[in-house]
């Protein structure tokens, strides 16, 4: 059985949307009128932010759990890569960020000039970018989706950059402090490459149909239904949580066809509910195909 959280995850996409284009405004002119190197890259965070929102909503669009002729396995991998499109905005956003700092130091610049309803700007931004890393991330649990979550790993960089940046900001307020604008650029670089990585790491054991489920796990719970005698070639893929696909090999003491059927209905409904959603493939074999290979580890072809 599969779950169609798409409407909701639009929803949360669309407000964190308004919201980050907000931010991203405020930080456009308070880091144009201070001058702030640190912050305008701030805000180039900011501008990847609103493009994963977008992003986000175009592959939510297109990920569908249910199948069709096309995708008899479901849409969910178009999640996962509006996913990895994240990571690759973030790797984008670092290089920028890098590259305006290196710049900085080789060529020197204006100095930066900032005030105090200026700051409070910022704190109200970064109240904003916490509301919506939270919001994400506690919504991303509760439905299962893999593209807030990445971007709720975004946004909460964002806050790391953001403390970062308004820390730099008040040590020039406060004690003119230049070289600090400068200083942070490359933190800031580093936290970003960091959210990417992590989103990078998250999402690639999907596409590459990594295992899902242990096999020992899946054997322990066929093993237990009356009527089962071996269980072999256990293979799983997919998310937990999310969407899960079980195949196996099955040998059953039935006499007919029935009997394996109603044998196999329960082993099904067993591992659904241990592990929902997922699906399950059960190929029925005779004795003579018995086997202890519960995996394809090691096996020689």
């Amino acid at each position: 059985m599969s779950y169609d959280n798409r409407a909701e995850v639009r929803r949360v996409l669309i407000i964190t949307l308004l919201l980050n284009l907000f931010v991203m405004a405020l930080k456009v002119v308070v880091g144009y009128s201070t001058g702030s190197l640190s912050l305008l890259a701030d805000a180039l965070h900011s501008v990847t932010d609103s493009a994963n929102n977008v992003l986000g909503l175009i592959a939510s669009k297109f990920s569908s759990p249910l199948p069709d002729r096309e995708h008899p396995y479901g849409h969910h991998k178009f999640e996962a890569v509006g996913a990895l499109g994240i990571a690759a905005f973030l790797g984008i956003a670092c290089f920028e960020i890098l590259q305006g700092a290196i710049e900085q130091i080789l060529k020197g610049g204006s100095p930066v000039k900032i005030s105090g309803s200026e700051l409070w700007l910022l704190l109200i931004v970064l109240g904003i970018n916490i509301s919506v890393a939270f919001y994400e991330r506690s919504v991303s649990k509760r439905v299962g989706s893999s593209i807030l979550m990445a971007d709720a790993t975004h946004t909460m960089s964002d806050i790391w950059v953001t403390i970062s940046v308004l820390g730099g900001l008040i040590g020039i307020w406060w004690l003119n402090f230049q070289w600090l604008d400068v200083v942070l650029a490359f933190p800031v670089a580093l936290l970003v490459f960091w959210s990417g990585w992590s989103v990078l790491k998250e999402n690639l054991p999907w596409l590459v149909d990594e295992m899902a489920i242990a096999p020992e796990a899946i054997h322990a719970i066929t093993v237990s239904v009356p009527g089962v005698i071996n269980c072999h070639d256990i293979a799983s893929r997919g998310v937990l949580g999310r969407q899960v696909f079980i195949e196996m090999h099955l040998i059953v003491d039935a006499p007919d066809v029935e009997t394996a059927h109603r044998i196999t209905e329960e082993l099904e409904r067993q591992l659904e509910e241990r592990f929902s959603p997922v699906r399950i493939l059960t190929h029925v074999e005779p004795p003579a195909y018995k086997s202890e290979s519960i995996s394809f580890e090691n096996r020689v072809r």
